[in-house]
């Protein structure tokens, strides 16, 4: 029987299959096909060579939800919040993140004015009502939406993370008076405090629900058609698995679902190699992401921006801390008026793609550089399949860039190269060096179509001194879902003076989320071997505004509970901001729960120690390859780990 894997990236689809008898791995990549995502997945899986017939699961990682808010893509959309409240999701936070730039513009809400609505009702943050829900308002609104071209209802209410009554109460009267709509209510989304987080999470998950329900009834639909009969789940934002219908009803998780299956296979990698602290580095076709692992766990953050930090849409979900620029292979390399080159974010994709796939492209990319100074084989790419022209790639080069710069092609692409690396460098710096971490205390494992070709100058320019490779790095995003878990994640905000807390209360609390994400993982139709719990905490020093998470002790109602976790604050603080104040009053904000239910996973072969010189048979060819320092393209061995000084011979092995 098959596990399949698939994993849509901007330039190619990525498909792996695990045969869980034989231990046998199926490979296949084809073309992304944006204007019908499906039939690349399909196209994929015929290439692997898997049986559909044969597969009890099928897991999926889609850009479908990212790219929708990106290109304002999604359904349209109503809000419907606490009167007096419809102008939270414009205010925003009201900061200036770039205080200096006068062209700066703030986040643009995907709902817009004339569709947030107001309902007279309210509670205070004890969950207490305040004002009771005005029945009546809420039945004439929802018939007046249900005669208008809204396609889905976004509900979030005033502190509803404390009592959600009143929003269930609002969605039963929209199912029953308006059943047509797509409708999301903020606590099935985020039990957490912040009213314009919320209301923007909520938001982003009713403006992608329907284009994500569609998408996913399409794959089903042709899945089964295909004879399939196993279960079809979707990787999180979170690293962590979740089914169909729990998709459907909250897309938002899927926001980062492609490159979150790369950073749980690491983390395997890391287990098994016993490394504590790593970095992953997934370059594409159209993005590099960065992300860390720190004392063998990957990175979480609460927040996470569409778009960036500075303009972006705040979603508050569990997220793996990934920060990503519009750096890969497809990015488009162009002069601006004033002679300068720019690297990206805007990409060929994979409709035309990169100049030397001759589908159509004029436009050299990071891919051409790397074919002109030979460190792509244009005649063995995709293992042969695919041939490139090199000639299309050097006049591309030449006519856009070398001879407007004066420059030679070598010293275009390599110009461009540069570019690109360090736009890529600063991805890293973002998850290490601006969260108080010094990337020379870390490994770097290099993944992604274009990760271990550009990963070595990645790791010189930040001190880190070892860059490993890991099995399949093509198909490594995809290979790792098969080493993920199913996940649910729960969070409950209860701000609490540590003084004051009651820990015996604050360990029922996080035994009832667990036992809530133990029943719904008991649900799922898959066989697991085991479940785990991660238990965080988000706390603060009191008068501060943000928050810090740090790991909980496994029982929080022991006599050392209140020591152990309070040091382990002072300690996280301490790291990420330089300072700490261990006699200051501190607060408890909020309480998380990640529950993890573990399934088989495909062994990790170990690879035999070979010979320091390799068998004659091995050699493919010879070909020119140019590295940084060189004038020319010069003959050197693929070998080869720093930076030539002089030409040597390049002989290509299998």
């Amino acid at each position: 029987m098959l596990r399949i894997t698939v994993d849509i990236g901007g330039t190619f689809t990525d498909v792996v299959g695990f045969d869980e008898e034989s231990g046998e791995l199926l490979l296949g990549k084809s073309s992304s096909t944006p204007q019908n995502l499906v039939d690349g997945i399909f196209a994929g899986i015929t290439e692997s060579g898997s049986s559909l017939p044969d597969t009890t699961l099928l897991i999926h990682g889609s850009t479908v939800v990212i790219n929708a808010v990106l290109e304002r893509k999604g359904a349209k959309t109503a809000l419907i919040t606490t009167q007096g409240f419809s102008d939270i999701y414009e205010i925003g936070r009201v900061n200036r993140p770039d205080s200096f730039n006068l062209l700066f513009r703030k986040h643009r809400p995907l709902i817009p004015a004339e569709l947030r609505f107001e309902v007279e009702e309210r509670m205070d943050p004890q969950g207490v009502a305040l004002i009771p829900f005005n029945e009546q308002e809420a039945v004439d609104l929802a018939k007046s939406l249900a005669k208008s071209d809204v396609e889905a209802v976004a509900i979030v209410f005033l502190h509803s993370y404390r009592n959600p009554d009143h929003e269930q109460r609002m969605v039963a009267i929209l199912a029953e008076h308006a059943p047509g709509l797509y409708v999301t209510a903020s606590h099935e989304v985020s039990r957490e405090y912040r009213e314009f987080e919320r209301t923007s999470t909520v938001a982003v998950n009713a403006f992608v629900g329907p284009r994500v329900s569609n998408y996913l009834d399409a794959l089903e639909q042709r899945a089964r058609g295909d004879g399939m009969q196993g279960a079809l789940m979707i990787m999180q934002s979170n690293g962590g698995m979740y089914d169909l219908s729990a998709a459907r009803r909250l897309p938002v998780q899927m926001i980062e679902s492609g490159p979150a299956a790369g950073v749980a296979g690491t983390q395997v990698l890391c287990e098994t190699l016993g490394i504590s602290n790593a970095i992953c580095f997934d370059m594409g076709g159209t993005t590099a992401k960065a992300c860390v692992i720190e004392g063998g766990r990957a990175r979480t953050t609460p927040d996470y921006f569409v778009g960036g930090y500075e303009t972006g849409l705040p979603v508050r979900i569990s997220v793996l801390d990934i920060q990503e620029v519009g750096t890969g292979g497809g990015s488009l390399a162009r002069r601006d008026p004033d002679g300068g080159v720019h690297v990206g974010p805007e990409s060929a994709g994979a409709e035309p793609g990169p100049v030397c796939y001759g589908h159509g492209g004029t436009e050299p990319t990071v891919t051409d550089a790397n074919v002109v100074l030979g460190r792509i084989d244009p005649n063995n790419f995709l293992g042969g399949t695919m041939k490139l022209n090199l000639t299309g790639a050097e006049q591309a080069i030449d006519t856009e860039l070398a001879k407007p710069l004066n420059l030679t092609i070598d010293r275009a692409a390599l110009g461009v190269l540069r570019i690109a690396n360090t736009k890529m460098a600063n991805a890293v710096r973002a998850v290490t060096t601006a969260k108080g971490l010094d990337p020379r205390d870390f490994v770097m494992f290099a993944f992604g179509g274009a990760g271990p070709l550009h990963a070595t100058d990645v790791a010189r320019e930040l001190g880190v001194g070892k860059v490993i490779v890991p099995p399949m790095p093509g198909h490594f995003s995809a290979y790792g879902m098969l080493l993920s878990s199913l996940r649910r994640d729960y969070a409950l905000t209860l701000i609490t003076r540590y003084s004051e807390a009651d820990f015996a209360e604050l360990e029922r609390a996080c035994q009832q989320m667990t036992e809530e994400g133990e029943r719904a993982l008991a649900q799922m139709p898959v066989t697991l071997t085991g479940t785990a719990t991660i238990r965080t905490a988000d706390m603060r020093y009191r008068g501060q505004e943000h928050t810090v998470t740090v790991t909980m002790p496994p029982d929080l109602s022991t006599d050392d509970a209140p020591d152990v976790l309070k040091h382990a604050f002072d300690v996280a603080h301490e790291q990420q901001f330089s300072h700490s104040r261990p006699d200051q009053e501190i607060e408890i904000v909020t309480l998380r729960i990640a529950v993890l239910g573990e399934m088989q996973q495909p062994p990790l072969a170990k690879i035999a120690a070979g010979s320091k010189t390799p068998s004659a048979s091995a050699g493919r060819g010879t070909r020119r390859v140019l590295f940084e320092g060189l004038e020319e393209r010069s003959r050197c061995r693929r070998s080869i780990a720093r930076h030539c000084s002089q030409a040597m011979r390049l002989k290509v092995r299998r």
